[in-house]
Parts: C-alpha cells; structure tokens; sequence
C-alpha cells in the first residue's frame, strides 16, 4: 500500500511527529507551505494564524507534488482556533479528487484545547464519513513522552 504523510508545521511538533509516522511505515513525506509565511512569533502568530483559520482562509501554497496514486494519506496539521491550519485546507481543497475513495488518517499536534471538533471539520472538508485513524499529540517537540511515542506507534500499527 503507497502511503503520503501531508503535513503543515509551524513549530516543528507536526514535522517531527510527521517524519516519524513516515520513517515507521515508509511512506512519502509531503511538506505543505504558504507562499506567504505566517508570523511565527508574538502575538501576531495568534491574531493572523487564527483569523486565517476562524475565516477558513485557503492561501496559496507553494509547489509540492503529490500523486493519485497513493492508497492512504496521513493529513498533519497543528491545531488553530479549533480547526485544521489553513495550508492544510487549500491542500484539501486542490486535491479534494485525489482524496476520493482513499483511506484518510489525520493526526493534530496541539498545545490543548478541543482537538475533537478538528476531526469532524477535516471529515466534512475531504469529503468522508470515516477517519481510518486519528491521534492527538500535545505538544510532542516541546514535551516528548512515552506516551506520546506510544500513540504514535499505535497510529502507525493501525496504518499498516
């Protein structure tokens, strides 16, 4: 089965958690970025990444390649507001037919808050009822843990 991890990052926890799920199950990695970077710092990051998210902003993104011909693709997106992080969602929107018919898992790196909903709104968005698997990490970079890692190899178990 041909596997893609497609993932945005901010801080690192999704890109690491992403590079890991991918080193254990050997599938592609696929970076997702804004043609035009968020702040990243101070109190901006929060006003513009969570404006962007709450209005349902889909920016521009710069080149990636990503095939039809994936079997399963692991969505990985910080959470923002409540929801999956714009870039994540232009993704969706310009591959929304790759997508069809594809075992869909999605994994989201947050530091709180209900991650659930995130879930819900993802599902609505690629166009499924069912998630093959999902997983939330609380901040995995910043504060690793066993039980983080364990939660990440049962993610990868039920991929396989």
């Amino acid at each position: 089965m041909k596997t893609a991890v497609v993932y945005y990052s901010m801080s690192g926890n999704t890109r690491q958690t992403a590079e890991k799920i991918a080193r254990q199950t050997g599938a592609d990695l696929i970076r997702i970025e804004p043609v035009k970077e968020y702040p990243s710092k101070g109190f901006k990051k929060f006003l513009w990444g969570g404006k962007s998210a709450v209005m349902g902003d889909t920016p521009a993104l710069q080149p990636y390649r990503f095939d039809a011909d994936y079997d399963a693709i692991v969505i990985g997106t910080p959470l923002w507001a409540g929801t999956m992080t714009p870039p994540i969602k232009s993704f969706i929107k310009e591959n929304r037919d790759k997508l069809s018919g594809k075992s869909i898992s999605v994994f989201i790196c947050c530091a709180g808050g209900d991650a659930e909903k995130a879930f819900e709104k993802i599902k609505a968005e690629v166009g499924t009822d069912t998630l093959s698997a999902q997983m939330i990490l609380i901040n995995p970079k910043e504060k690793p843990s066993d039980e983080n890692e364990a939660k990440i190899k049962a993610f990868c178990d039920k991929l396989q």
